[in-house]
């Protein structure tokens, strides 16, 4: 079984925006035992909050449900226990070697749209309030992430 950690700032729009959307993948496609997926934040300050209500009414367009998904921190062990460590942004993936140290032996973490072939960054939709084009970024990395998997051979 492939485990899955997707990781933004806070753990309630972008991150758990990727971790709903790509189990709805998985899903659709069968696959939803065969992936361990779950969200977590870089930071501690909305730890314990639900998701953010324009990312929650995102999801709801696809017909998701996120009752009971909360803010979670990341932590040094979990680079242990995941197998793919997904940021939104760079500054994610700063913020994630400072928790795991400076080195990534394993490759384990990655960008998001690096699995697209337009690379780059998910701004931050609590900031630019743009959740649709958040929203859109996110399924298309999604997409990315699950084709990778499939021609790896890891689903």
């Amino acid at each position: 079984m492939i485990k899955i950690l997707f990781v933004c700032h806070g753990n309630i729009c972008r991150s758990p925006m990727a971790e709903f959307l790509f189990r709805d993948l998985l899903q659709k496609q069968g696959l939803a035992d065969r992936a361990l997926v779950a969200s977590a934040a870089t930071s501690a300050e909305e730890i314990g909050n639900p998701v953010y209500p324009p990312a929650r009414r995102k999801l709801a367009e696809f017909g998701i449900r996120t009752d009971g998904k909360t803010a979670a921190r990341l932590t040094r062990s979990d680079y242990a226990r995941w197998d793919y460590l997904i940021g939104m942004e760079r500054v994610n993936l700063r913020n994630m070697r400072a928790i795991f140290g400076p080195k990534d032996p394993a490759g384990k973490l990655h960008l998001l749209l690096d699995f697209t072939d337009r690379p780059g960054e998910i701004d931050d939709p609590w900031y630019t309030r743009d959740f649709d084009t958040a929203c859109k970024e996110i399924l298309r990395g999604c997409r990315g992430l699950l084709d990778h998997l499939r021609r790896t051979g890891e689903l």
